[in-house]
């Protein structure tokens, strides 16, 4: 593959269009808003000079609703030899393509895992996609070569391809994208009112847990409405144990000390479906998931001093798995905590002591 075109330059087609170009394709931008288009060209992601003749592979970035006609629009321009989508259902869109006749044969539908709160080209990120699954749904009509070009896509961006039937992934990725923005959102609404000072009292659990309510909310809404039904079967489940786990705290309150007990069987009953569902989540380049350790160190509010960390955490041979930062209310420090092999614990926490850093026990 050496040309490619993106339609739709927000923050996955530009991300897409980074990623190819630093392979060394030539990528030509197309949007129906021409500065998002200029946008990402600033950035290196392509060029939004026209398509002369057709390119290898179009990549269609564009909200599930708008991907049937942007693909027949595609094929009626004769834009390239392979179509590919990147929208995050695929049911409904492949539906829509059936009926307006468009070329099945030399497209395929495909959705990478990856994403951000933020959007817009201004977001896109050329690693965004690496060890990420990517997932593609052939139909019987796509040919091997149409599959292949998809292959090749997925391999350029960095991503793990997984071939998937196109209702199969609009159900999984309800429970395990759709489902929890949502249920993320739902929490961070709690805060809309809630009073100064408990928000003052804001830790890196709340935070964690609302991270992704930062999303907007016109392209959510765009998502959800093509897969509602399958996200409403997701929440209607987590309704039923949501009402059981309210009955369970009000148990806790009785005056009977049987009841008190039986309500705090029902929580730590749901705590463990929780620990059991969470450590069944892939590690990183989704491998099986692995158990790793915190050590927390304090972090003073001078410029310099997080990439001095990291460099002193790299001199002592410990590769970081993960990073959150969290702030100390009210004074000029943070807690830095890093995520590192249980083997390495005891040989990064003297280290990091010998150089001068706190760190917390």
């Amino acid at each position: 593959m050496r040309t490619a075109v993106v339609v739709g330059t927000g923050l996955i087609g530009t991300s897409a269009a980074l990623a190819l170009t630093a392979r060394g394709l030539t990528v030509h931008l197309e949007d129906a808003d021409p500065d998002a288009a200029r946008t990402a060209e600033s950035l290196g992601a392509g060029i939004t000079d026209p398509v002369d003749g057709p390119v290898d592979l179009a990549i269609i970035a564009v909200p599930p609703a708008l991907v049937g006609r942007v693909l027949a629009d595609c094929q009626r321009r004769n834009l390239a030899h392979w179509y590919t989508d990147v929208a995050s259902v695929k049911a409904g869109p492949g539906s829509e393509i059936a009926e307006l006749g468009c070329d099945t044969v030399h497209y395929i539908g495909s959705h990478p895992m990856a994403g951000r709160e933020r959007s817009g080209p201004l977001a896109a990120r050329a690693d965004i996609f690496e060890g990420r699954p990517w997932v593609l749904t052939p139909t019987a009509d796509t040919d091997t070569e149409t599959l292949n070009a998809a292959l090749e896509l997925v391999a350029l961006c960095g991503a793990v391809p997984i071939v998937m039937d196109a209702a199969e992934h609009d159900r999984a990725v309800a429970l395990v994208s759709h489902a929890p923005q949502l249920v993320s959102s739902l929490v961070a609404a709690r805060l809309e009112n809630a009073d100064e000072t408990a928000i003052r009292l804001s830790g890196q659990g709340v935070r964690d847990v609302t991270r992704i309510a930062a999303s907007n909310p016109g392209m959510w809404v765009d998502i959800l409405s093509a897969n509602a039904g399958a996200v409403a079967d997701v929440l209607e489940g987590v309704a039923r144990d949501l009402g059981e786990t309210v009955t369970a705290l009000r148990a806790m309150e009785a005056a009977e000390e049987t009841e008190r007990q039986a309500g705090a069987a029902g929580i730590e009953a749901v705590m463990r479906r929780g620990n059991t569902g969470q450590a069944r989540i892939p590690g990183k380049h989704g491998a099986p998931p692995t158990r790793y350790e915190t050590v927390a160190v304090v972090l003073g509010d001078q410029p310099g001093e997080l990439g001095r960390l990291f460099g002193e955490v790299g001199e002592a041979g410990v590769n970081i798995e993960d990073v959150d930062i969290e702030h100390s209310t009210g004074q000029q420090v943070g807690f830095v905590q890093l995520s590192v092999a249980p083997t390495a614990v005891k040989r990064l926490t003297k280290a990091l002591r010998a150089s001068g850093w706190s760190v917390r026990d």
